[in-house]
């Protein structure tokens, strides 16, 4: 009998164990998906925001660099970052200082969005690969992991919004004398499908593909290894506990910014300049004689960076390199900070460097 007892008594608490299980699973898998798709939609909203929030601080010079980038070497309007912010100014007025800035963010926020996305599921994927490989579960991403990471991450986003990119440098150059008026980003992408084709949506793709490698993937890199060095060698005092404060946020932000863009500075110019082919008569990109205009009219990449570096020498593939420092320092800090602030306040658990 005592046997029978046990017995019965085991029966019941496999089944009490077995029912709770099941509740559980039924739970789960009815919140699961929903928390999931709740995650990824904060993850989104976070990356969005630091992108507007970022560009918008910086629209000024932004729109100055596109400038220095395009304009004709025989016709010279801006000088350098004040000179030009003056210029501007001066001609433009205030709201010259942000033009374009509304596509800009049009673009920017999808690509900020899908960036920060994009870093954090090819990280996890690319540590799970690296944990099943080494035998080690409890490895960490190397620097040279997270430039991968980063890197995937930079050519979906840039991909995925380029034809934003595209417009937006031309909306950023228009004046009254631009072959097209265009009277936005909608009837601009119109514009550009009806006139060239679907393909020009996509000019200057390649060196885009081939700057944003090193560009994003040493944004994160440098980024994530700051800070993680800082946090575990504690140096000059300037962490007290795991947490970093937001001042050492924005410096190992603007240390990332600043490595970055110096290396992937020329794809940008490169890029930029083929975006423009076709625009030989805006005002930024007038041609004063048949060299010049020759030296616009690009076949390919490496056509560009040969006709560019001939006509306007090495020092042309640096052009406007001052005020995009200037810009990039705090927008690449302000971006992360912002990135991780927000999912803070959105209640969203993982950030970058977990």
């Amino acid at each position: 009998m005592a046997s029978e007892d046990v017995k019965r008594s085991e029966s019941a608490v496999s089944t009490i164990v077995n029912l709770a299980e099941e509740a559980k699973l039924a739970r789960e898998g009815v919140k699961a998906p929903s928390y999931a798709m709740l995650s990824i939609f904060k993850s989104l909203v976070a990356g969005g925001v630091a992108g507007g929030v970022s560009r918008t601080a910086v629209a000024p010079l932004e729109r100055l660099k596109i400038l220095l980038q395009v304009q004709n070497p025989h016709s010279i309007k801006y000088n350098g970052t004040i000179q030009g912010l003056k210029y501007i100014w001066r001609t433009e007025g205030f709201r010259g200082l942000f033009k374009g800035n509304g596509t800009n963010c049009a673009r920017i926020v999808p690509n900020s969005a899908v960036k920060f996305f994009s870093y954090e599921q090819a990280s996890r994927g690319i540590l799970y690969a690296y944990r099943e490989q080494t035998g080690n579960q409890d490895a960490q991403l190397t620097p040279l992991l997270r430039l991968g990471a980063g890197a995937c991450a930079g050519i979906i986003a840039m991909s995925a919004t380029y034809p934003m990119d595209m417009v937006r440098g031309r909306l950023t150059v228009q004046t009254d004398k631009s072959p097209y008026q265009y009277r936005g980003i909608f009837h601009a992408l119109s514009t550009v499908l009806r006139e060239e084709g679907p393909r020009a949506l996509y000019k200057g793709w390649l060196p885009s593909v081939i700057g944003v490698i090193p560009y994003v993937g040493l944004n994160f890199a440098v980024y994530e290894s700051l800070k993680d060095w800082l946090i575990k060698k504690r140096p000059f005092g300037l962490v007290e506990d795991s947490e970093l404060s937001v001042t050492t946020r924005l410096a190992c932000g603007a240390a990332a910014g600043t490595v970055g863009q110096t290396i992937a500075y020329p794809l940008d110019v490169i890029r930029r300049r083929m975006q423009m082919v076709g625009w030989n008569n805006a005002a930024s990109v007038v041609t004063g004689d048949g060299r010049s205009k020759a030296a616009l009219e690009y076949t390919g990449m490496i056509d560009a960076f040969r006709k560019t570096v001939r006509y306007e020498g090495f020092r042309a593939l640096y052009k406007g390199l001052v005020p995009n420092s200037v810009k990039v320092v705090p927008s690449i800090a302000i971006a992360f900070v912002s990135y991780e602030m927000v999912k803070d306040v959105l209640g969203v658990e993982i950030r970058i460097s977990d």
